[in-house]
């Protein structure tokens, strides 16, 4: 019997409408990442190589990723700034490739540019997953409008050149809460409904907030969106257990666990068959 305090994430009946497919999240979803940099922080994301990269989405769907989420350029802190074209150059050959190989696929687009987005729907993306969540392109709201495509809204303090410049807040929570609150309104008046919540883990926030963000993660839940994490091997794990991106995939695991308990509903990360495993667990675990 669940006790009337325990929250259960495996209750949300939240659905999103993917190319008018509903995608539901009765049971969490996970998002695997295809990184088409040559500066990700986790080497082995990185794929450029067009036959590397269609093996590596290949390998994800198999192992059970529900999203491809793909990224041409590095948010990383201290990354350095590419130019739209060279973000063009890097994602949109991939994306044919991957829409022509695999056309049932559910294909996500790591972007803050209007015009990137734009383009990527086009050539077969069905999601836009923006770090800034509209900050660092005041066209993303109208063109998602536009496009009547999900939208991963991430809160992001800065630019990742300058994110982890002592970011500070009164209180992180009810700081990001009110951002998004804000924004939804927003995009509401626009007709955008179909939003995906994302905390922003490691993108404007000490370790401290990080892991208050994780704990209190459940508090985003009444603003009645799935709710997305991006834990995978990030330095909030690194500097924890004292690892490196290369050796924190088991600390990214205990994370994912306590991030599905406080109520994540999409885990996006590197490695989908360790996450689709604590899903199953977690999944089962809540049902006795």
């Amino acid at each position: 019997m669940q006790l009337a305090n325990e929250f259960n994430p495996f209750q949300n009946n939240y659905s999103i409408n993917f190319k008018g497919v509903l995608m539901d999240f009765s049971t969490p979803r996970i998002m695997g990442i295809v990184n088409l940099t040559p500066d990700s922080f986790f080497s082995g994301s990185r794929f450029q190589a067009e036959k590397e990269i269609l093996l590596q989405v290949e390998k994800i769907l198999t192992e059970g990723a529900d999203i491809i989420d793909l990224g041409a350029f590095s948010s990383q802190p201290n990354s350095d700034f590419i130019s739209l074209e060279e973000e063009k150059d890097r994602l949109l050959s991939p994306l044919k490739q991957i829409a022509k190989e695999f056309p049932t696929a559910v294909l996500s687009i790591d972007t803050y540019r209007s015009e990137i987005a734009k383009q990527s729907i086009q050539e077969g993306a069905s999601i836009i997953n923006d770090i800034s969540g509209g900050d660092l392109d005041e066209a993303m709201f109208p063109t998602i409008a536009a496009l009547k495509v999900p939208y991963v809204m991430m809160h992001m303090k800065g630019t990742p050149k300058t994110m982890q410049e002592s970011p500070s807040y009164t209180d992180v929570c009810q700081e990001i809460f009110k951002n998004f609150s804000t924004k939804l309104i927003q995009l509401n008046k626009l007709g955008v409904n179909d939003v995906i919540l994302d905390v922003g883990f490691g993108f404007g926030k000490t370790l401290a907030h990080n892991y208050t963000l994780l704990k209190k993660l459940n508090n985003f839940q009444s603003l009645q969106r799935p709710i997305l994490v991006g834990l995978s091997r990030k330095g909030m794990i690194q500097k924890v257990i004292e690892v490196t991106s290369e050796t924190a995939l088991n600390g990214t695991t205990a994370a994912h666990v306590l991030a599905l308990q406080n109520g994540a509903n999409i885990l996006r990360v590197h490695d989908v068959k360790e996450a689709k495993e604590a899903i199953q667990i977690v999944d089962f675990y809540q049902k006795q």
